[in-house]
């Protein structure tokens, strides 16, 4: 995935309005007035909210009849997480060292007690 697709799909992702609507497609198909549904907001607004997912590759539209279905294309969301886990486990390494670190320091801590 390159950075610049990243960045389009982080900056779908930093509003909460437009994570909450993956949240429910997550569950399964859905139409523009369903997502619309639990917030307070037009269905233009909605409809922007969608474009923005649809343009980072969050989301697909289909169209049965007059029924637009929106449906989560999960292929984004796995590559960001694929590029989060490589820092996942960059910090995971870094906090077992310091978790060594601590625990050897905390030994001698106890040696040093132990002596009269």
């Amino acid at each position: 995935m390159s950075t610049d697709q990243l960045s389009v799909t982080f900056a779908a992702l930093a509003d909460p309005t437009r994570r909450a609507i993956l949240a429910h497609l997550a569950l399964g198909e859905a139409s523009v007035t369903e997502l619309a549904q639990p917030f307070e907001m037009s269905l233009p607004a909605i409809s922007k909210h969608l474009k923005v997912l649809e343009r980072a590759g969050l989301i697909a539209r289909g169209r049965e009849a007059q029924w637009r279905p929106c449906r989560l294309e999960a292929q984004a969301l796995k590559e960001a997480a694929d590029w989060i886990e490589q820092y996942r486990q960059f910090w995971e390494q870094n906090l077992d060292r310091l978790d060594e670190y601590l625990q050897q320091l905390q030994a001698e801590d106890n040696k040093r007690d132990r002596e009269p």
